[in-house]
């Protein structure tokens, strides 16, 4: 008999198509598929993932073998406690406000100085400024650092000396690559403030013995706001404040010294003020000028005497030599007047030089007297020539002007001459060149004396003289006229 198929419910099979499977093999053939499963999973993750491409290479993680400390400064919890209270305390205000005046100390450190302008009447000059003073405000505990350092940035946070130059004409803070400013604050609260400056002022020179003078510039500090009730100012280390370095040289100047001084500078409006200044003095090196100036001129005026030795009738030649030292010393007046400021004062170099242009001038002047008397000279004779076609023997020489001055023995060697040749009173009214008058051996030595006061007479009608007498005269004087000058100016 056949017994009926007994029916399951469908959860106790599990249809495949390799057949039907019984429901007591399920639980190990699945732990058999998760096994797997988590084997091929646990595969999978230890190969290396492939990423995309992003243009920039993947370091490689180091090893725990070489792991560095970890930056202790970067685990820090929240922000860290400033040393400097800056936002704490108002800085509007100067350090110990409604009490005494703060005492700022300052030195200076010259690094270079530039250029001296006598045109402008001015210097520049490149220095390091350090101001020195006590902000209890800025006082910070530590046991470790003695000092903290900062740039210009907290500079405009906190209160600073307002010191500026007095009388300078241009001014500016070096700013390479950043500004050339330094803080330094101590813990106990004094601050040290330094910077670089390049500065530009006046300085009242004095060229009244200009190109052999000594001048004396300076460089004035002061407070603009603060009156000496409120701020002191004063040399830190009296006159070791100013240091200079041993390389400052200067093409026309030698720097003799530098030195402090300090005084109370008063306005009507605010007050009394205390003012630094810095002074230095230079004497003008004088090579130069003798070369550009002095030599030139005085060989500008030694060939104006050459002219002493060229034949008075070489009248192209003496002429355009005297226009041509004449024109060249006004050149070299121009070209000094032009590098020097339009004083109202006569200079050193002005007297040099215009003395020397007066000694050119002069030697012109002194061939246009010869020339003229020579001229003059000339139209008597032709005259005398005309009116007396014969002279009977005599010389050129003996027909001059004699009023009366010749000796008994130069009236003897005329004695041969007939007496019809001596010209009668009529025809020395007329102006008549010779007159002879004879005397005795009582009124001789009158006449000698007489004839030693015509001297300067016969010397300025006779034009060979004239250069004879130049040829020394202008020589000394000139040698004098130096000898007095250098005395005076050196």
């Amino acid at each position: 008999m056949v017994q009926p198929r007994r029916v399951y419910p469908a959860a106790g099979y599990w249809r495949a198509a390799s057949g039907i499977i019984d429901s007591h093999r399920m639980p190990y053939f699945t732990r058999l598929i998760l096994f797997l499963f988590c084997l091929a999973a646990l595969v999978e993750s230890r190969k290396p993932k492939r990423r995309r491409w992003t243009g920039q290479l993947e370091m490689p993680k180091p090893s725990h073998l070489y792991k560095k400390n970890l930056d202790v400064t970067k685990i820090h919890k929240g922000k860290p406690q400033p040393l400097l209270r800056v936002e704490d305390h108002d800085f509007s205000m100067r350090p110990a406000f409604g009490g005494p005046a703060i005492p700022v100390g300052v030195d200076v450190q010259v690094e270079s100085l530039d250029s001296i302008s006598e045109v402008d009447m001015d210097f520049t000059m490149t220095l390091y400024l350090r101001h020195y003073w006590k902000d209890e405000r800025l006082a910070f505990p530590s046991t470790n650092n003695k000092s903290m350092t900062f740039d210009g940035r907290l500079v405009k946070k906190i209160w600073v000396p307002d010191v500026f130059f007095v009388h300078s004409k241009r001014s500016f803070t070096h700013d390479t690559t950043t500004d050339n400013i330094m803080l330094r604050v101590f813990p106990d609260g004094h601050v040290l403030y330094s910077m670089r400056i390049t500065v530009t002022a006046m300085c009242n020179m004095d060229f009244s013995h200009f190109p052999l003078d000594s001048q004396t510039c300076s460089l004035e500090l002061e407070s603009y706001a603060y009156t000496d009730e409120d701020l002191m100012l004063y040399w830190k280390n009296g006159d070791e404040s100013l240091k200079t370095d041993e390389k400052i040289s200067l093409s026309q100047f030698l720097i003799q010294k530098f030195h402090t001084t300090s005084r109370l500078a008063f306005y009507s409006s605010t007050g009394w003020y205390n003012r630094l200044y810095i002074n230095f003095t230079l004497r003008r090196h004088i090579f130069f000028f003798l070369l550009q100036t002095y030599f030139p001129a005085t060989l500008m005026v030694m060939l104006s005497w050459v002219s002493f030795w060229i034949d008075r009738r070489a009248v192209p030649a003496r002429v355009s030599l005297g226009i041509t030292t004449v024109l060249t010393m006004s050149t070299i007046i121009t070209g000094v007047n032009a590098s020097m400021p339009r004083v109202s004062y006569i200079k050193a170099v002005d007297i040099y030089l215009w003395v020397s242009f007066v000694f050119v001038f002069l030697s012109v002047l002194e061939y246009a007297a010869v020339n003229y008397l020579t001229t003059v000279q000339e139209r008597k004779e032709r005259k005398l020539r005309e009116k007396f076609p014969c002279t009977c023997g005599m010389l050129p020489s003996r027909t001059m002007m004699l009023d009366g001055s010749y000796t008994e023995s130069e009236a003897n060697s005329l004695a041969g001459y007939p007496r019809s040749h001596i010209l009668t009173e009529e025809e020395r009214q007329d102006k008549i060149v010779v007159h002879l008058a004879v005397s005795n051996e009582s009124n001789s030595s009158r006449k000698k004396g007489l004839l030693k006061g015509q001297m300067g007479l016969r010397i300025f009608q006779n034009t060979h003289a004239i250069d004879k007498y130049s040829r020394l005269i202008f020589p000394a004087s000139y040698i004098f006229f130096n000898l007095i000058y250098w005395s005076v100016f050196s």
